[in-house]
């Protein structure tokens, strides 16, 4: 009987309690502002993992603010192209946006560190960059500069290395390449003779298909084969050494952030941090089937040859040195930025990579498949 009234009156406390907190959250919501703001995202509606990432983040700063706080998501070109969102972020035109920094390395080379350079960190080496590295304080340094405030959310993982026209076999193959590729690894194929070129998401098909383009790089599989890709070029490279992970920002005018109350703030970084870890289980979770399509379709695949590697790598570490001469803030976030992936590099080879290299190459894994 003194358990069966111990947990009745749990019970009514427990219900009480629940009910007091339910009360004093809804009377805190009452005394919040109704506030509407705009992102512009960098991509198009088609590439579901990536605007999916968006339109998610939307809905939990929703939920999480009583609906006090809504945020409108526009895709690539509807308010502004999709390679001008920190533009538009910094005029005022929208309070936020959801992009990739690779995009604006005209502005500052550094903004490749923000998303990722050529043989740089895996997407778990670049989250606890950022998280626990002191990523997430040298970038914030980067952004205010032009006014704007950037959350972690999203990553594109290790991508693959595009799609050509002709077989890429040997150094010298790539001269004169007219080359749809964004961020630092244009410049270090430029070395090499290689045309590159900035183009959105949505011109990559039609400047593929037309021959003004003979090779282009997107994401990966689930991606490429949304943009058809794999119709206008037959051969499809791998690894992608320029994007070992690309990290994704929501960036956020700097005085709309500070206008915000408290608890909106907490809700958008919430909300950033599950699109970070939502997107990479997508591509994940997606790409291997679209990968086993895009082959079943005729797709071939191609390894670049170790040549090709090594000649990048030695160009991209040139050019490193030279960007700290440049850029004031590559000077001051590379040599912080290099010393972690080195780290990384240390404790990675002797734990993921050893087991990945294993079990990815096992016979028996393989007959167990």
């Amino acid at each position: 009987m003194k358990r069966r009234s111990f947990l009745k009156h749990s019970s009514v406390g427990v219900a009480a309690g629940a009910l007091a907190h339910s009360t004093v959250a809804n009377a805190q919501a009452i005394d919040l502002p109704e506030i509407k703001w705009r992102l512009a995202a960098s991509w198009p509606k088609n590439l579901d993992v990536l605007w999916g990432g968006v339109e998610l983040l939307a809905k939990r700063v929703a939920e999480l603010t009583h609906n006090k706080f809504q945020i409108r998501a526009f895709a690539a070109g509807e308010i502004v192209p999709g390679l001008q969102v920190l533009d538009a972020v910094q005029a005022g035109t929208v309070e936020m946006g959801h992009t990739a920094g690779n995009y604006y390395i005209g502005k500052d080379i550094a903004f490749g560190l923000a998303a990722d350079i050529p043989f740089g960190m895996n997407v778990r080496q670049k989250n606890a960059w950022w998280y626990s590295g002191g990523g997430a304080e040298s970038c914030t340094e980067l952004f205010k500069a032009y006014g704007c405030i950037p959350l972690a959310a999203g990553n594109c993982c290790a991508q693959m290395g595009g799609w050509y026209r002709k077989e890429i076999n040997s150094v010298a193959d790539l001269k004169g390449l007219k080359f749809r590729i964004a961020g630092i690894a244009g410049q270090v194929l430029t070395k090499l003779g290689v045309v590159p070129q900035q183009l959105a998401a949505s011109d990559i098909y039609p400047a593929l298909e037309k021959g003004s383009l003979d090779a282009a790089e997107w994401i990966g599989p689930h991606d490429d084969e949304k943009l058809g890709l794999n119709k206008v070029a037959p051969y499809y490279y791998y690894p992608s050494w320029w994007e070992g992970s690309t990290m994704l920002h929501t960036i956020i005018n700097e005085k709309k952030w500070l206008e915000l109350p408290p608890q909106y703030r907490a809700a958008l970084e919430t909300a950033c941090i599950e699109v970070n870890t939502r997107i990479v289980a997508d591509y994940d979770a997606k790409n291997p089937a679209a990968l086993r399509r895009l082959v079943a379709n005729g797709t071939q695949l191609k390894p670049f040859s170790k040549d090709i590697l090594q000649e990048c790598e030695k160009i991209a570490f040139q050019l490193y040195a030279e960007f700290s001469e440049k850029s004031p803030q590559w000077k001051r976030m590379y040599p912080q930025w290099k010393k972690f992936r080195d780290e990384e590099y240390l404790w990675f080879r002797f734990a993921e990579y050893s087991f990945d290299s294993y079990t990815l190459n096992s016979k028996i894994s393989s007959d167990n498949r």
